[in-house]
C-alpha cells in the first residue's frame, strides 16, 4: 500500500517553518525571536546572532543584546541595521547593545500582514509541492502495477484531505497573527 507519512512530514514542515517565520514578524512588543534571522559576521564568518550574543527583552518596547565577545558589538550592531526589513535602530555603549522597537503606525501594521500574507504564500507553495509529490508517486507505483487504480483514487482523497487539514491550520495561524500585529 502507499506510505503517506513522508509527505505528511513534508507538510508539517511547511506549516514548522511558516510558524518559525511568524515568530520573526514585528508585533511592536520586543521578542528575542525577532532577531532570529540576523547574521553575524564574526570571527571570519556568517553566524547566527544568538551564537555570538545573548538576547533578552527587559522591557516591552527595548531589546537588550549581551555578546559573549565585546569585539563583536560593531559587527552586531551592523547587522542589525542592515536588515531593512525590520526597521529597527540599534545603540551601543559598549558592553551591551540596546535596540528600542518603535510603536507600530497603522502604516507599518499594513505592512507587516502584507509580509505575513506572502509567508503563507510560500508555506502554501510548500503544501502543494508535497500533494505533487505524493501523487506523481502514486501514478508512477499504478504504471509499475503495485498500486491498482482504485488505489491512486484512496491516495489522492487521503492526501487531499492531509492538505486540506494543513491549509486550515496555516489559516488559523495566519490569523491570530494579523489580529495581534493588527491589534493596537
Amino acid at each position: 500500500m502507499f506510505d503517506t507519512d513522508i509527505y505528511e512530514l513534508k507538510m508539517a514542515g511547511a506549516l514548522d517553518h511558516f510558524e518559525a517565520e511568524l515568530r520573526k514578524v514585528q508585533t511592536g512588543r520586543a521578542q528575542p525571536s525577532m532577531l532570529d534571522g540576523i547574521k553575524v559576521e564574526a570571527y571570519g564568518t556568517h553566524m547566527p546572532l544568538n551564537q555570538v550574543a545573548n538576547v533578552t527583552a527587559p522591557e516591552p518596547q527595548q531589546l537588550q543584546i549581551t555578546p559573549f565577545d565585546p569585539s563583536n558589538i560593531g559587527a552586531i550592531t551592523a547587522a542589525i541595521r542592515n536588515d531593512q526589513s525590520l526597521g529597527l535602530n540599534p545603540s551601543d555603549d559598549g558592553r551591551v547593545i540596546r535596540v528600542p522597537i518603535p510603536a507600530l503606525t497603522e502604516e507599518r501594521r499594513r505592512q507587516l500582514v502584507k509580509q505575513v500574507g506572502e509567508k503563507i504564500e510560500e508555506a502554501r507553495i510548500g503544501l502543494r509541492a508535497a500533494r505533487q509529490d505524493a501523487l506523481h508517486e502514486a501514478k508512477r507505483q499504478k504504471e509499475a502495477k503495485t498500486l491498482t487504480e482504485d488505489d491512486v483514487k484512496l491516495v489522492e482523497k487521503e492526501i487531499d484531505k492531509l492538505v486540506a487539514d494543513y491549509q486550515a491550520k496555516l489559516d488559523a495561524a495566519f490569523k491570530v497573527k494579523e489580529q495581534d500585529i493588527l491589534k493596537v
